[in-house]
């Protein structure tokens, strides 16, 4: 890199400095760590923990404030702190120090857009966990394979993410992939960040099944609810329930097939079915069913509310062809398009390891531009 390289370099890294600074100021994180301050001085009162109820919900906006803070005040920290080790080092041309500086931009730059990007997650489920749970279409053993390649590239997205998360049902199919899968997403924001990905996945490329390699096409549904906090109530009614226990069928050491510890539970009024079987603990299996069962009533429920509200009832799509949200091609050509903002990559196999945030962010951006 020349002198004039570097000059380009310190203009770009000056850019993101400003826009930190101006976002800093327009998201008012001077106000949030007033009020985080508040938050932990009442925290601190003698008796504060007696109130279980205000204890926990005090407790979880502390945890909130301090997730939505702590970023920010890194990212400005960094920037100026580049700005000012930049500016000595064209000073002095060091070139070493500056060929450092020069490398972090990009990352400093991709930061504050992610950071900005999080901004748009501003309704109330936006800042909770999240289950995402994985149907193969109609297709048998093609379908199935492509259920478990989404369940593979979501797991990878949390791990990058540094947001595991938790396997709480994975049926496997008869001959391969999954006739469904369940992870719950513990981070804050997981829900915000994965709304977008609720829909119909649509793949095609040549069968590994098909002994004359015929091209297919394959369909997978996503779905993403909200978990939701123990203080939120949701009405459910022990009668209403029928549980059944079964043996594991996945992957999950020594208890499957050797003990009735799965557990299948049935909400008869809504029809709404969930199951849970990666737990030894048939009592934990049961108990992470019922925070599932109640995180799908209530997005039952405030679905039919806002149906009621538009006045109309909107049919459930198929899975299968014309509903899809996004394609993942893999011949003739390699490309994954999600076809309700155009964005598009032909990096096919970075995608399947989970980087699929271009695709979300492209998401919030689009829906936030529409509201």
């Amino acid at each position: 890199m020349d002198q004039k390289d570097y000059r380009e370099n310190q203009r770009e890294l000056l850019m993101s400095a400003e826009k930190a600074r101006d976002l800093y100021k327009l998201i008012n994180i001077a106000s949030l760590k007033k009020r985080l301050a508040e938050l932990e001085q009442e925290s601190l009162k003698e008796d504060f923990w007696k109130d279980k109820e205000r204890y926990a919900v005090t407790n979880r906006e502390i945890s909130i404030l301090k997730k939505k803070i702590e970023p920010w005040d890194n990212i400005l920290n960094e920037v100026n702190e580049a700005v000012e080790l930049m500016e000595m080092a064209m000073i002095e041309m060091d070139t070493e120090l500056l060929k450092e500086i020069c490398g972090s931009t990009a990352g400093i730059e991709k930061r504050l857009g992610e950071l900005e990007t999080r901004e748009l997650l501003s309704e109330e489920d936006d800042m909770r966990g999240a289950f995402l749970t994985i149907h193969p279409g109609a297709g048998g053993t093609e379908s199935q394979d492509w259920a478990n390649m989404l369940f593979r590239m979501y797991h990878r997205w949390g791990e990058a993410k540094g947001n595991k998360a938790d396997v709480l049902d994975y049926t496997p199919g008869d001959e391969a992939g999954i006739k469904s899968a369940t992870l719950f997403f513990h981070s804050d924001f997981s829900y915000g960040m994965l709304k977008g990905e609720m829909g119909i996945h649509r793949l095609v490329r040549i069968s590994p099944f098909d002994a004359n390699k015929r091209r297919h096409t394959s369909f997978a549904s996503v779905e993403v609810i909200p978990d939701i906090p123990d203080e939120v109530e949701v009405a459910i009614i022990d009668t209403d329930l029928r549980i059944d226990t079964f043996r594991a069928s996945g992957a999950g050491g020594q208890h499957v097939n050797t003990s009735d510890s799965a557990v299948r539970i049935t909400h008869i009024p809504t029809g709404i079915v969930v199951q849970c079987q990666n737990e030894r603990s048939q009592h934990k299996n049961k108990s992470f069913a019922m925070k599932v069962l109640k995180a799908r009533l209530y997005e039952h429920y405030h679905r039919l509310e806002v149906e009621k509200k538009q006045n109309k009832i909107g049919e459930k799509k198929e899975i299968s062809w014309g509903n899809q949200i996004r394609s993942y091609v893999f011949q003739p050509y390699t490309l994954v398009k999600d076809h309700r903002t155009g964005v598009e990559t032909g990096k096919v196999d970075a995608v399947f390891d989970g980087a699929i945030d271009l695709f979300i962010y492209a998401y919030l951006k689009k829906i936030n531009s529409i509201h």
